[in-house]
């Protein structure tokens, strides 16, 4: 008896992202959509990107590598097929869930790819692709 793996693709398109800052004091700002840093320990790592889903269990982010994210820049910049990486972080290897705002005069790093790509974060991670 032979045993037969199947591996299933699924296309994943991210919508309704929207901006980082709460719009009450009641709202969490780590909501669906919130562009932010995720700090991960074993291995250390931080990645950046779009929450998708923020439950006990862990979360899941559209978005890159921060070690990655000059690169992923350039590839936008020069019109190469590029895409966010839709992953899942369990929650024992988050340390820290920031967003990712400005702080003074360094931009945040949506308005760094928006600088150097002339695109939004939300064309960006929505679509997955560089339009």
């Amino acid at each position: 008896m032979r045993a037969v793996c199947q591996i299933c693709l699924v296309a994943a398109t991210i919508c309704f992202v929207t901006a980082s800052a709460p719009t009450s004091s009641t709202e969490s700002p780590f909501r669906f959509g919130a562009i932010v840093v995720v700090t991960l320990s074993s291995p250390r790592e931080k990645f950046w990107g779009a929450i998708l889903s923020l439950k006990p269990e862990g979360v899941s982010v559209a978005g890159v590598d921060l070690a990655s994210f000059d690169e992923f820049l350039h590839l936008l910049k020069a019109g190469e097929p590029c895409s966010p990486r839709i992953v899942f972080f369990p929650m024992h290897r988050v340390e820290r869930l920031e967003l990712d705002l400005p702080e003074g005069d360094v931009p945040s790093l949506s308005q760094r790819l928006a600088a150097k790509t002339g695109l939004e974060v939300q064309q960006v991670l929505s679509t997955g692709e560089n339009a």
